[in-house]
């Protein structure tokens, strides 16, 4: 199925062969893996006799680029051939046979029910972004249903469900999904100077080594951490090539990326080994106002998430596994089925209360319960938490002029203290 210009003439024999090299302008001939010198000097010899027929100066030109293009194949051929056989995966050169094809096919329709180039790449990115979305669509689906060697916890939810992690009532959107709340701690500068990187801990402590919380089958395993930092427009993530050795050495590996294209002050980490990464380093690169127009010198506002373990909700809304189960409705446990436990209401009405894999049941059948009471131990042992941190953006003109005040304060104190004693010697000179 090679495009040719001999079989493009063939399949148009109303149209001129110049205006036929109008209507594909864009042909692309792709020679096959091992063509030979007798193929090519035969379409070189079937254009030249087309050609004769056509006026002299397109004719001319035409023999001429199809000599080179025959020229530069047989150096190819030859050049393949001293090499051997290669693969080849260019696939922008594939792209543009496709379309020249898809040209060419159209020329030789003369236009009649065809969509025009134009068109078809309007349909084909239409189906390319839909199978971006399928695919992200596919893998959100298996992180659910896959078994897990560990209690995750997935920043990629909150990316695809919210554009700004931070809702105006300051709640970071990830306790929305971990209902438990425990406490982080961190560390950062008083003041850092413009265009230095310079680093922020944040510490999700537990006891990882002990605990354990139910996975995705039920099996227990150990927890996960992971961590976001909210940071004012013009701070970003350092680069890596900036970064020091002391600091790499203190990251131990750790990954931090930005929560968006929209948002790079915003940054996510994890879910990563909580027993290796209880403390996290945050390289951070502090903006320059001399080169930045949006970014001003003073007070920054920090904010931080930190969350150790699986959520009790899903971003779809229902329970995970990691959850206290409660009675449905007030009356006597009539049966315990596996996980499912039925309870008769006092009028007779049997409602049954599922249980997921994961905690374990502490009621007997002839139990009474009252509605919303545990049934199931609670077998979640981590939590989510925020912190807020200032950090000041520091100018140096103004640390000059405070040393400055402040020296001049020194020597108008001074020069009060010795006029004071200069006048006291005058008195006691002249004997008051």
């Amino acid at each position: 199925s090679w495009l040719k210009p001999q079989a493009a003439q063939t399949s148009l024999p109303s149209v001129p062969f110049r205006d036929a090299m109008a209507l594909a302008p864009a042909f692309t001939v792709i020679s096959p893996a091992a063509p030979t010198v007798t193929t090519l000097a035969h379409e070189t010899s079937t254009v030249r006799r087309n050609a004769a027929g056509s006026s002299g100066a397109g004719a001319a030109v035409t023999v001429a680029g199809l000599a080179v293009c025959a020229a530069a194949s047989r150096g190819a051929t030859r050049s393949r051939r001293a090499r051997g056989p290669v693969m080849v995966g260019n696939a922008n050169a594939t792209e543009s046979y496709y379309r020249d094809h898809l040209v060419a096919c159209r020329a030789q329709l003369n236009g009649v029910d065809a969509p025009t180039p134009e068109e078809t790449d309007k349909h084909m990115e239409g189906i390319q972004a839909f199978a971006k979305q399928a695919l992200a669509g596919a893998s959100a689906a298996m992180l659910f249903t896959s078994s897990m060697e560990a209690a995750v916890a997935y920043p990629i939810f909150a990316q695809q469900n919210y554009a700004n992690p931070r809702e105006y009532t300051g709640k970071i959107v990830c306790a929305n999904c971990h209902l438990a709340s425990k406490s982080i701690e961190v560390r950062l500068p008083q003041a850092v100077l413009p265009d230095t990187i310079f680093k922020m801990e944040v510490e999700v402590p537990a006891k990882y080594a002990k605990r354990r919380q139910p996975l995705a089958d039920g099996s227990k395993g150990p927890m996960n951490i992971g961590a976001i930092a909210v940071m004012p427009e013009g701070w970003k993530l350092a680069p890596k090539d900036r970064l020091p050795k002391p600091l790499k050495k203190e990251m131990k590996g750790l990954a931090w990326a930005p929560y968006s294209k929209e948002y790079p002050n915003i940054v996510v980490a994890g879910p990563v080994p909580g027993e290796t990464y209880e403390k996290m380093v945050l390289p951070v690169l502090s903006p320059d106002p001399n080169t930045n127009d949006k970014v001003i010198f003073g007070k920054g506002i920090f904010y931080f998430g930190g969350n150790r373990g699986r959520g009790q909700v899903y971003p779809e809304g229902n329970q995970s596994n990691n959850n206290q189960f409660l009675a449905s409705a007030t009356g006597t446990i009539s049966a315990i089925d596996g996980l499912k436990v039925s309870i008769t209401t006092p009028s007779g009405e049997v409602k049954t209360q599922e249980c997921l894999a994961g905690a374990d049941i502490v009621v007997q059948v002839g139990d009474e319960v009252t509605k919303d009471e545990p049934i199931t131990t609670n077998p979640n042992v981590g939590g989510f938490g925020q912190e807020e941190k200032e950090c000041i953006l520091q100018d140096m003109n103004r640390v000059y002029a405070f040393c400055a005040f402040a020296f001049s304060c020194f020597i108008a104190q001074l020069s009060f203290v010795l006029k004071k004693k200069q006048f006291e010697k005058v008195q006691l000179a002249e004997g008051f």
